[in-house]
């Protein structure tokens, strides 16, 4: 007697439809871990959200196509001589985001490595997975990277933008300031939890 699954038919490609992109991770860091960071997880996608007058050198292994340069200060509300994080700014996050195609993990990066690369990876991770809550996510960048302390100004953004009621910067704030630091350590934030 023949198991039924002997007999089954082999779907085609076109039966299946096309593969789920790989859901990989995204690595966080400041600028000066960045290129340890990029070899050691073979990153070839980098985003950059630094002050628009600092000079960011671009690890060798990153095109300049796969490289967004987002000039912002890490500033809550707007002041004179500053660029505040803008709706701009999140949209070509966003659409950064959407390209990327999740074969190699993709960098994110600030001065510091606490406040706008943190709420960038943390606002990816939501937009790339639907799925992700919220509160489970900031609970686990915490979790993640102690020194953490996302820009709320970016997060709030996202939060409308993304149609998230909310729950974002709820979440953002629940998780509270981060350990005080210099500088934050490297970290990896999943896309699934």
């Amino acid at each position: 007697m023949h198991s039924p699954d002997l007999h089954a038919r082999r779907l085609s490609r076109a039966e299946i439809g096309p593969p789920e992109p790989p859901m990989t991770y995204l690595v966080v860091s400041s600028l000066a871990d960045l290129p340890a960071t990029v070899a050691e997880h073979g990153a070839l996608d980098v985003v950059t959200l630094i002050n628009i007058d600092t000079p960011v050198e671009r690890p060798v292994t990153i095109t300049a196509e796969r490289h967004l340069f987002l000039g912002m200060n890490d500033i809550v509300a707007p002041i004179d001589g500053m660029t505040a994080p803008a709706e701009d700014h999140l949209d070509q996050l966003l659409a950064f985001g959407h390209r990327w195609d999740r074969a190699t993990p993709l960098a994110v990066h600030c001065w510091a490595g606490i406040s706008r690369s943190t709420a960038a990876a943390y606002i990816l991770a939501l937009a790339i997975n639907p799925d992700l809550d919220e509160e489970a996510l900031a609970k686990e960048l915490r979790r993640r990277a102690p020194s953490a302390t996302p820009n709320a100004r970016l997060v709030a953004l996202a939060d409308a933008k993304l149609a998230r009621d909310g729950r974002m910067t709820r979440a953002i704030a629940a998780i509270g300031r981060g350990a005080d630091a210099y500088s934050g350590t490297p970290f990896i934030l999943p896309l699934t939890l």
